[in-house]
């Protein structure tokens, strides 16, 4: 099989009939079963392709299950979308050193949960329930796996781990 181009599964064959296609232009009949005949070419040996791609991926399913999904991405063409990974800063500038970043992040998470209201919110009639302590939530964001997508926040693991 050829490997050139786009289409991996593109074969000699396939492409010789392209090429006598392209020939028989004057003759419509004859362009039209060669046509057919392409068509027909291609859908097998891209049939062929998926399965020996499909075994493949199968073999590694046991050996390295990141290979196997980062195949399967290269087959489905889904790419993960690419973020540019900029933050800005108060002022608007982009901020593009990783430290800063981090700084970035922890300034904004602290003025996102800062309550300076001076009221009292006490709730009447409902009993609350067990405190949570930083070091639980702690060694629960050092406990979680990395290499994993990030959410709908786009906040990946590495990135929370690294906010100590």
């Amino acid at each position: 099989m050829n490997t050139t181009g786009k289409r991996k599964w593109m074969t000699e064959e396939i492409l010789e009939l392209m090429e006598k296609r392209r020939l028989a232009k004057p003759n419509k009949v004859r362009q039209k079963e060669i046509k057919k005949e392409i068509k027909r070419k291609c859908d097998e040996a891209k049939e062929k392709w998926l399965n020996e791609q499909c075994e493949e991926i199968e073999k590694e399913l046991d050996k390295e299950p990141k290979a196997m999904y980062k195949r399967i991405q290269e087959i489905t063409g889904r790419k993960a979308s690419s973020k540019s990974g900029c933050i800005k800063s108060k002022d608007g500038s982009i901020i593009m050193e990783k430290d800063k970043k981090l700084e970035r992040w922890s300034e904004y998470i602290s003025e996102l949960f800062d309550d300076d209201r001076n009221e009292d919110l006490t709730l009447q009639g409902i009993s609350e329930g067990p405190k949570i302590m930083r070091e639980e939530v702690e060694n629960t964001i050092n406990n979680m796996k990395t290499g994993k997508a990030t959410g709908p926040d786009m906040i990946s693991t590495e990135m929370m781990q690294a906010l100590e």
